[in-house]
């Protein structure tokens, strides 16, 4: 599961709309984000630097996953959400689409029982029928295997674009039979491929660029951002642990 090049610390929200953890969280406990996003950028970079294919920088990307699922889950994140593929990035070349699917189909073969292991729920973001026939099956036996997974979600992004998610949410909320007057933000969050998460807290992207590239941009309206220039094959638990401690610094408002 990697990143093409894809795409809050800025925040969506005007300066003065930026939650503060006491004001999220009344208990006053550790302000830690219960939904985590992140636009896994960097690989084909990561491999020019090291003089390696683009192949092998996605495979390093890869590599790069499952420390991260680990720590966030043993941090308390509930949910954690990776772009690993977009619809646009079906652009790409014939052989780095391909590589990718391989990619991902092998890595979901080969983590599934230690993800069932850590209590992790697998669930894939976007459109799945759109996917070659073998892709869908390794996912399906993957969301099947972890579905019993309580500790922390996955969503792993793939096929995944997020004016096409809003596209499709209303679409479901036309084929419910809602009338255009039911219609209302909250129909719709309940018809987003994200509806059974925690609203998105952070999301954070690697590799310097400062966008976040159609991903998650209805969960995005009032996450914070939070932007490295790490390159995903170098992102470690110890940079996740530093966008989590400038998360706790921030203070949200949601335009209050």
């Amino acid at each position: 599961m990697t990143s093409l090049e894809l795409s809050r610390p800025l925040d969506l929200a005007a300066a003065d709309e930026s939650v503060g953890a006491e004001e999220m969280d009344p208990s006053g406990s550790d302000p830690l984000p219960r939904h985590v996003a992140i636009v896994m950028d960097g690989n084909r970079r990561w491999a020019r630097l090291h003089g390696m294919s683009e192949a092998e920088g996605h495979s390093a990307g890869v590599d790069a996953i499952r420390p991260i699922v680990e720590h966030a889950a043993e941090r308390g994140v509930e949910a954690l959400s990776l772009y690993a593929f977009s619809r646009e990035n079906w652009a790409r070349s014939e052989e780095e689409v391909e590589t990718l699917f391989s990619l991902l189909e092998a890595a979901i073969r080969r983590e599934t029982p230690d993800l069932v292991r850590q209590g992790v729920r697998v669930q894939i973001l976007g459109r799945l029928h759109e996917l070659p026939e073998t892709t869908r099956t390794s996912i399906a036996e993957a969301i099947g295997a972890t579905a019993g997974g309580r500790r922390m979600t996955l969503n792993v992004a793939f096929n995944y674009s997020g004016r096409t998610e809003i596209v499709d949410a209303v679409q479901k909320a036309m084929a419910d039979g809602l009338a255009p007057a039911e219609i209302t933000e909250e129909a719709i969050r309940l018809r987003l491929y994200t509806a059974d998460v925690p609203e998105l807290d952070l999301l954070i992207r690697t590799g310097g660029e400062q966008r976040i590239s159609n991903f998650l941009i209805w969960q995005a309206a009032y996450a914070e951002l939070y932007f490295c220039d790490v390159l995903w094959p170098d992102f470690d638990p110890s940079v996740f642990d530093a966008a989590l401690t400038e998360f706790a610094r921030r203070t949200r408002r949601f335009g209050r």
